[in-house]
């Protein structure tokens, strides 16, 4: 019988804990979760070998803020990785936003520390570029990749391109000493990635001390990449070649885990940040399977994400849950691992979920869908009531901008913000998982789930206390380049206290 056994007491080690975090990868991009060109076989059988989570969704439909969540426990209206300009609108840590993670938000590294862990993060920060903002003062211990994604190239005069670190020292910039071949796609970072993680899992083993690596890479957001053996093997295209290569490394470090005789002493996760990015799609973008719209939207396909966890001797082989999981519950998840409690004296949102994972329970609790500080939707159960629709702007969607390409659901895919506050649209995610079809307002079956919805929205409600807003102020010195998004805009949406060096991020 499976017990928890390594928490009894000071016996049984602290299991080392492994993060695979993808980037804008969608729920239908895996051959577990019915991709058909089947291009998947390490994730696949990793699935085959631990435990599927079909219902597992992100905090946000965008980046930085669902990292935000996954490090905190928390909400991004929590922990502040939100904007106030504008109604309902995502925001990020580009570059020349001054924001990043608050000192007073306790992060995951910071709290296994406490347990003995040595912390790596390798890729993607996305939590500020700002000195207070850096990994290795939130907790990690080592760094190797970039406080942002691999946007560029950039011409180095008015704009330097994104720097690459190594701990505290920049080692280079993306496109230049990182070569990135925007023609061919063409680049070696993913196979970098691989061998830091292999390094470190060799070097923590050889010293016995318990890690925790979060392995943040980001080849499936666009500008998609791989390397040169894998480009052109795909039938998916450059990114089914980003996927090839990242399902191959993914293998390669279970494999190494296994060798060095540690897979049964490490929980590995595997998951994303936020949907597939529709509007990349279909060169440079990935697959949502049956669900609706992509990366930015509260809809399905925003937020729902591909998940499995593995922890050979722990997890029985070939689980499927249907446990409505969050990327915030990898932080209270790692906690217990650990035999640590979560903080008490803040509002956490993740749940335990080593009872689903190693006892098969299933736990009752809703998820929350934001955008910006305002509750787009909520779930329960198999009910979802959205209190808000809205894709994009018409202004955007007029110059090509499209998050549900090909999808149009009438009053559902708006490009107007419609506010279903007093009559939420309902759905029934077993029976329509495409969101296509709402509920009557007139139905039984509607006003009973609508009045248990509502319940759950009050009680969330009058615990929220919003944090401080971290992504209201770019400004254009910080970088030493003007921001794209106030560029493209030609305007600010908003410069506060007067300075025109200063403005918010539009999107």
């Amino acid at each position: 019988p499976l017990c928890l056994c390594w928490a009894l007491g000071p016996a049984a080690a602290a299991p080392n804990i492994l993060l695979l975090l993808m980037d804008d990868m969608g729920w239908g991009d895996l051959g577990a979760f019915g991709e058909p060109s089947k291009e998947t076989p390490n994730l696949d059988q990793m699935a085959a070998e631990g435990m599927l989570f079909l219902d597992f969704y992100t905090a946000n439909p965008l980046c930085s803020p669902s990292r935000a969540a996954l490090l905190t426990g928390r909400l991004p209206v929590r922990n502040g990785f939100y904007t106030t300009n504008g109604h309902a609108r995502n925001a990020y840590t580009p570059q020349d936003i001054v924001g990043g993670i608050p000192d007073s938000e306790l992060l995951l590294p910071e709290l296994l520390k406490k347990a003995g862990y040595i912390n790596k993060i390798i890729g993607k920060w996305h939590l500020g570029h700002r000195p207070q903002f850096h990994p290795l003062k939130h907790g990690f211990d080592e760094w190797f990749g970039s406080p942002n994604c691999h946007f560029g190239p950039y011409d180095n005069r008015e704009r330097p391109n994104i720097p690459v670190y190594r701990d505290w020292e920049m080692v280079g910039r993306y496109y230049e000493d990182f070569k990135i071949d925007l023609k061919t796609g063409e680049s070696n970072l993913t196979q970098l990635y691989l061998q830091e993680a292999l390094d470190f899992i060799s070097k923590q083993q050889a010293s016995q001390q318990p890690f925790f690596l979060y392995w943040a890479i980001d080849a499936t957001h666009a500008p998609v990449y791989a390397s040169k053996q894998f480009l052109g093997t795909s039938q998916r295209g450059l990114y089914g070649d980003a996927v090839r290569e990242i399902d191959d490394s993914v293998g390669k470090i279970l494999h190494h885990l296994q060798q060095l005789g540690i897979s049964e002493n490490t929980f590995v996760f595997f998951t994303s940040d936020n949907g597939a990015a529709l509007i990349s799609a279909p060169r440079q973008g990935g697959s949502n399977g049956p669900f609706l719209c992509g990366k930015q939207t509260t809809f399905e396909g925003g937020m729902r994400e591909p998940a499995i966890a593995w922890w050979p001797g722990h997890i029985p082989a070939g689980g499927v849950s249907h446990q409505l999981g969050n990327v915030m519950d990898l932080f209270s998840t790692s906690l217990s691992l650990a035999g640590l409690q979560p903080p008490s004296d803040r509002q956490i949102d993740g749940i335990d979920l080593l009872p689903v994972i190693l006892q098969g329970k299933l736990i009752d609790r809703p998820i929350f869908y934001y955008r910006g500080n305002e509750l787009m939707a909520v779930r329960a159960g198999l009910y979802k009531a959205h209190y808000w629709t809205w894709s994009n702007s018409w202004e955007e969607h007029g110059k090509g901008i499209d998050f549900c390409p090909g999808q149009s659901v009438s009053g559902v895919t708006t490009h107007t913000q419609e506010e279903h506050t007093y009559l939420p649209l309902l759905f029934h995610l077993g029976r329509d998982p495409g969101e296509k079809f709402p509920l009557s307002f007139a139905s039984e079956e509607y006003q009973r789930a609508v009045e248990n919805i509502s319940g759950l929205v009050q009680q969330h409600k009058a615990s929220l206390v919003p944090g401080q807003p971290q992504l209201n102020v770019c400004d254009q010195a910080v970088m030493n380049w003007s921001p794209p998004g106030c560029e493209k805009l030609g305007k600010c949406l908003k410069a506060p206290e007067s300075d025109p060096k200063k403005c918010s991020w539009p999107h």
